[in-house]
């Protein structure tokens, strides 16, 4: 029986709201990397927590983080892994958006290049956009390829917080 491939994907980890159990966000954050450890999945790689400003009608900030990891998962059943874990750390489904929240895990590139279904898409559509997102992923991932552009995203963060950025988009479209 051949062996199963081995898929990389870079997730992009956010926390905004304090845990019971964990604590604080950032704390919050590494009781997450601790459990996508224990689900079958390897971190190779994770961002120390940066703190950055809500989007939408939250108030409080944010504790963001990156992590490259491996897993034979495909990109949908790792979806359904990081939904379960966000649920356990206590996020429901639906409500108002960019609200706090206790966990998001987003996965943001994976080594297939580009995926799309009804209900995930990747690499993610707004990371090119988001500080919190590159920041992080330039500890972890600075030469990994956007699928789309073929920019790195070295390059990708740079565009967006050099002294020629482009000029951003609103945050809430």
């Amino acid at each position: 029986m051949p062996a199963a491939t081995v898929h990389r994907y870079l997730i992009a980890l956010g926390s905004n709201r304090r845990h019971a159990r964990f604590g604080l966000p950032r704390q919050v954050l590494a009781a997450a990397l601790e459990r996508v450890a224990t689900e079958g999945m390897r971190v190779i790689a994770a961002a120390s927590p940066i703190e950055t400003d809500p989007i939408g009608p939250s108030i409080r900030r944010y504790a963001n983080s990156a992590a490259v990891i491996e897993t034979a998962l495909e990109p949908e059943a790792l979806l359904a892994k990081l939904k379960r874990i966000e649920r356990d750390f206590g996020r429901r489904p639906g409500g108002q958006r960019w609200r706090a929240r206790v966990l998001d895990l987003d996965i943001v590139l994976w080594s297939g290049g580009a995926y799309a279904s009804a209900t995930l898409t990747i690499p993610h559509p707004l990371f090119r956009e988001r500080n919190f997102v590159l920041d992080p992923a330039l500890a972890v991932a600075p030469d990994w390829r956007d699928p789309l552009t073929r920019a790195t995203v070295r390059q990708l963060h740079a565009r967006l917080t050099g002294p020629g950025a482009l000029p951003k988009r609103a945050a809430c479209q």
